[in-house]
């Protein structure tokens, strides 16, 4: 599979948002497949890829697997990425699925891409919500994006990966390891024998984050050289849903409501509403019963 054209890219991007938007307002995937069909352009091969997805939910009930089956138009990230939001054990929320391809399609869709940028945004969308490094490394490298130097790095680290710190892994690779390797052999025409995949400014994040966690170096790749971030779900709110005057109003209707209830059912105990007084505390010292 090669790399397809930005009008593909730039029709995928608004499918993955508008499948999201509609999904939260609780719209069953099938008629939201069906609508969107309507909108993208039928120049691309999308309209044709969302018929064929259709097909797979009536039969199948799932999208990943349909997008399995069309690798000449879906990569296999992202039918890897669709499949660990459809699995009941894993922990990817579908809506953050449908942000993760839609923002990576938008990436694709820029004229100027930055590999090294594409593939931290893969490998952080892996490691940050647990989709386990074998199987995710091995749909990264089958990236149409990655030419075969790429690919064949990718396929080395996905067995070093937990033995060896992923920044080292990182820095050895890029353009600040060559320098500091030529500075200490004194040789300033040193050129290594293996493919330099990463310029000196990701080495040098990747060198000052040795021994951290990597979520650390893809904050920092983030801020300093404008990497595509991975989305994540928001954080529960803890303020409460109406203002207090509100709330308050509302314990009051629901205290009698219950009331209400009570003497439907013949069973309106007023005992509750009594003003205790310090002749009943008396008494009820003297005479415990």
């Amino acid at each position: 599979m090669s790399l397809l054209g930005r009008e593909e890219y730039v029709e995928q991007a608004y499918f993955f948002r508008v499948l999201r938007e509609w999904i939260d307002q609780n719209v069953p995937v099938q008629e939201v497949l069906l609508s969107v069909r309507e909108e993208v352009l039928v120049t691309t091969k999308l309209p044709m890829a969302i018929d064929f997805l259709v097909g797979e939910l009536q039969l199948r009930g799932r999208i990943g697997d349909g997008m399995s089956r069309l690798k000449h138009y879906f990569t296999e990230f992202q039918a890897f990425i669709m499949r660990a939001a459809e699995d009941e054990r894993s922990k990817l929320d579908f809506r953050i699925a449908l942000q993760i391809l839609e923002k990576e399609a938008d990436y694709l869709s820029q004229n100027e891409m930055n590999l090294a940028a594409l593939f931290m945004y893969h490998f952080e969308c892996v490691a940050r919500n647990r989709l386990g490094y074998d199987e995710g490394m091995l749909a990264i490298a089958e990236h149409p994006a990655y030419p075969e130097a790429w690919r064949s790095w990718i396929g080395r680290i996905r067995f070093e990966l937990g033995t060896v710190d992923f920044s080292d892994l990182v820095y050895v690779r890029s353009e600040q390891h060559v320098a500091d390797v030529a500075q200490r052999r004194r040789e300033p025409d040193y050129q290594p024998a293996y493919a330099v995949l990463f310029d000196r400014q990701a080495g040098r994040i990747a060198k000052a984050n040795h021994g951290k966690d990597p979520l650390y170096m893809f904050a920092a790749l983030h801020r300093q050289l404008g990497y595509p971030a991975v989305p994540r779900p928001k954080p529960k709110s803890t303020a409460p849903l109406f203002d207090p005057p509100v709330e308050n109003r509302f314990q009051r209707l629901e205290s009698r409501v219950a009331l209400l209830e009570q003497e439907q059912r013949g069973g309106l105990d007023l005992t509750s509403f009594y003003k205790k007084t310090e002749l009943d505390s008396d008494e009820g010292s003297r005479n415990p019963e």
